[in-house]
């Protein structure tokens, strides 16, 4: 997803949330909170966090400021895609955004010093249904594109999910 832009000698314009858009593409648009994080060094991984259901939640991820690289990890056993990983690199400069239905990992790494991405999420925090699963699990083999430096103690805790 990206934010359609409309420029004039002012700068530019641009809806980065509608819910009739997401709605006509079959995905949820339901907002229960808007998260702000800030990883002050180049190199720090958040991640890779889901919530089991009913807590279960669509993830919509944007850069505001530095550069990240955002991955999904597909946890539903019925999907096509189950236990395959995408990643994407979000920057303020693109406007890209990342979905992350419900039923996938979500983490990043932080590309630049001061990089502040906003997500927003279906479902509310619920913290007996948080889970993760190792960035570096060799089972799903992410391909990070810098090296990871900064990992808060339960991210590097959770356990691989394998293949």
């Amino acid at each position: 997803m990206e934010v359609e832009r409309r420029t004039d000698e002012r700068g530019y314009f641009g809806r980065s949330w509608c819910e009739r858009e997401l709605a006509e593409r079959g995905l949820s648009s339901r907002i229960a909170q808007i998260n702000t994080t800030v990883s002050a060094k180049a190199g720090t991984m958040r991640g890779m966090h889901y919530q089991l259901a009913p807590c279960a939640e669509v993830k919509i991820m944007r850069c505001h400021r530095g550069a990240a690289y955002d991955v999904i990890v597909d946890l539903r056993p019925d999907s096509v895609t189950y236990l395959n990983w995408f990643g994407i690199e979000l920057t303020a400069e693109s406007g890209t955004m990342l979905y992350a239905p419900e039923g996938c990992a979500h983490g990043c790494l932080s590309l630049r010093d001061d990089t502040e991405l906003s997500y927003t999420t279906s479902q509310f925090y619920a913290p007996d249904a948080a889970r993760g699963m190792r960035h570096d699990d060799p089972a799903i083999g992410i391909q990070w594109p810098g090296d990871v430096h900064i990992v808060s103690a339960q991210d590097r805790s959770w356990p691989d999910h394998g293949k």
